[in-house]
């Protein structure tokens, strides 16, 4: 991806039909609050089914939370990371990734928006339900849960200051991505996929402090 000159204030217009501009933004709460709500529905209806019971709960619902998890990693890396080479294909990456690593903090822009995800969520649901017959609605509930999880996750880490606790690590992490190495740290809800598909970060003790100045509770 093309190094940008980061503004952690600044926002950028993408299109200039107004119409696109206004879909391109998002208040994070309307998913969030829309796709937990549509997870509830799916596992109300998961226990409506006299074939699953609350043990299938207990691995389904979580296992399918896991396998977002791993999907976002995937799209992250190699979908928003690809490499770009012509003209059309770094405009592209530009407006679906790019501008978020250009500016960082545009809280319009820190989830996906609706008209996209929706679509997404159908084609994942189709997959699910064709896939795993009875079941595929209680694992869509737990992928959905865990959509709705990544983005409390990534606009927190944006846009607040990081704990004084051990989810430090997530606002840390994430900080490295954009502000240290873009060829890292892909995973933002669950970095044990960094771990495994060695894209983890390995920075040296100055890097680190780098990256804790450039942390959202610092003035920039």
């Amino acid at each position: 991806m093309k190094d940008f000159k980061i503004d952690n204030k600044g926002s950028a217009q993408l299109f200039r039909n107004p119409v696109l501009e206004f879909l391109s933004r998002t208040n994070f709460l309307i998913p969030l609050i829309g796709y937990y709500a549509l997870a509830l529905i799916f596992l109300l209806l998961s226990f409506l089914d006299r074939e699953l019971t609350f043990i299938h709960v207990l691995w389904i619902f979580p296992l399918g939370m896991i396998t977002f998890s791993f999907v976002e990693y995937l799209i992250h890396r190699f979908l928003f990371h690809f490499n770009a080479s012509t003209e059309k294909q770094i405009e592209f990456q530009y407006n679906i990734h790019g501008v978020h690593h250009e500016y960082p903090r545009d809280k319009d822009r820190l989830v996906m928006p609706p008209v996209i995800s929706i679509f997404l969520a159908a084609f994942f649901y189709a997959v699910f339900v064709v896939t795993m017959g009875g079941y595929g609605k209680l694992f869509f509930a737990g992928f959905i849960a865990g959509y709705s999880t990544y983005l409390i996750i990534h606009y927190a880490v944006h846009a607040l200051k990081p704990p004084k606790n051990f989810l430090k690590h997530l606002w840390r992490h994430h900080s490295h991505h954009h502000y240290s190495s873009v060829h890292t740290a892909f995973s933002v809800s669950f970095p044990l996929w960094d771990i495994l598909f060695g894209t983890m970060p390995l920075a040296k003790d100055e890097e680190k402090k780098q990256i804790e100045n450039l942390l959202p509770d610092k003035k920039t």
